[in-house]
Parts: structure tokens; sequence; C-alpha cells
């Protein structure tokens, strides 16, 4: 499996990906906002786009659907319930769906709701799993649930799904927001030395070629996966005074991304 990460550059930061099949050039284009982009590099590498998968409905994740599927006759797939807000859609999908590209790259489907309620995240089934999640995951991060989500389903989604997965799942998110979150974590955590040293060392990076973290640097230096931590919650706790010492993960997560949605 070849992954192409494209950076668009524009004010959301968004990421698009290219999923190809290295025997066939087949490729899958994910939430190909900047269409011109995608296409050039498909155009430069020989490869062919023959679908287009959208993991959300959000205006930043579908804008580039008619240009591309003009241009190259691709098929849509999204979530099965985005049927009403993502326009053209071929394929829907749900929990446990195999997308296959090309001969030999092959992506189960997990349905992945939170940031919004019709949201999927693929899984590629590879020796290396490689996790391309949209905006439910980032890099030091979680996805906000202002548009249409919810946060107790994105606790659910991290807990239930994404915490499960193995520690060498290489993380591929919808958009670049890492030094952000970072800045956070150590707000929450002041003492998570790692996080601080990535901050150092990321600042600086070219965002064409960004670092690819793994879950289990995420479970380093993400916030929403460290719950159990006693200085995030006792921090928490200066915020919340109610929050017992003992607070459940549930409690922790949803305070935390209340705090995030002002910070």
């Amino acid at each position: 499996m070849i992954v192409e990460q494209i950076w668009t550059g524009n004010s959301y930061r968004n990421f698009n990906y290219l999923i190809v099949c290295p025997e066939t050039g087949e490729a899958m284009a994910i939430d190909p906002l900047d269409h011109r982009k995608c296409l050039k590099r498909a155009q430069d590498k020989g490869w062919d786009i023959t679908q287009v998968l959208n993991t959300h409905e959000h205006g930043d994740h579908t804008g580039g659907n008619t240009r591309m599927i003009e241009a190259t006759g691709a098929s849509l797939l999204a979530h099965h319930n985005a049927k009403d807000a993502i326009a053209g859609m071929d394929v829907g999908l749900g929990a446990g769906d195999v997308v296959s590209v090309g001969r030999t790259v092959e992506m189960l489907v997990m349905d992945t709701p939170g940031h919004t309620m019709s949201h999927v995240c693929l899984l590629s089934k590879t020796d290396q799993p490689a996790l391309f999640c949209g905006d439910t995951l980032f890099n030091a991060g979680a996805g906000n649930c202002h548009g249409g989500g919810h946060p107790d389903e994105l606790y659910q989604t991290f807990a239930n799904q994404l915490d499960v997965l193995p520690d060498d799942t290489l993380i591929y998110p919808g958009h670049d927001y890492m030094i952000n979150n970072l800045a956070f974590t150590l707000d929450r955590e002041p003492d998570n030395q790692r996080a601080g040293e990535l901050l150092n060392e990321i600042r600086d990076q070219d965002p064409n070629d960004p670092l690819v973290s793994t879950l289990a640097l995420e479970r380093e230096i993400n916030t929403f996966l460290r719950l159990r931590s006693p200085t995030v919650i006792s921090r928490l706790r200066e915020v919340f005074p109610d929050m017992p010492q003992n607070a459940d993960s549930r409690s922790v997560f949803l305070k935390l991304r209340e705090l995030r949605n002002d910070w």
C-alpha cells in the first residue's frame, strides 16, 4: 500500500490522502478538498483515481468531490447515514465493511461517531496498520463536536474503538493541529516531558513532510488518551472542584473536551 499525504496549505490546515495499490496504480482519494493538488499528484505518479471517500459530511472534506469526480469518473463512498448530506454518494458504508483499492489494498471501515454522527475511519489491513481518522483523532488531540456530533459518542469511539488498536498503528488525521494540541496537553499536564520535547522538535517542521505519529506516541502525548493521569485529573479538579479524585475516564474525557472548546 502506498500512502500519499497531501498538505493543502489552506487556512483549515487540511491533509488530503491518496491510497494506492502498487500493483495496479489504482488510487482512492480521501477527503480530496484540494482536488487540483490531488489530481496533479496522481498524474505525476501515473496513478488512476477510481474512488473518492469522505470520512464525514463537512464541507472542508467534501468540497472537492464534484471536480474530482468530473475529472476521473470515480465512485463516491461515505457513511451510509450521510446520503442526505453528501450529494452524489454511490456507496454507503457501515462498520465492518471492507473497501478495496486495486488488487492489494484492503481498508476496514470503522463507524466512529462523535465529531459528527456519520463519520467513518479507515484501518488498513496491513502488517503495520494505518488509521485514516478524519476529524475524530488528531495528532495530540480529538475532534470537536460542534457540527452535528456529540462528546459522549466521541468518548465511546475513543474508548471502545481507537484505544484498543495496536501501538504501532500509524495515525493519518484530516488536519494538522499538532502544535496547538501539544500546547493544550502541556496546559493540562505540564509534567508531560514527552509532549514538551515533541513540541520543540516539530515547531519548524515542513507540513509537506510532517511527523507521522503512532498510537503508542499518541498514548504518551494526547491528553484524550491519558484519562488516568493523576496530573490531568488533579488539574481538572482545579477547574471543576466537584470532580472526585478518582473520576472515571468518561467524566475526564468530557471535561477535557469542554475545556478544549474554549481554549
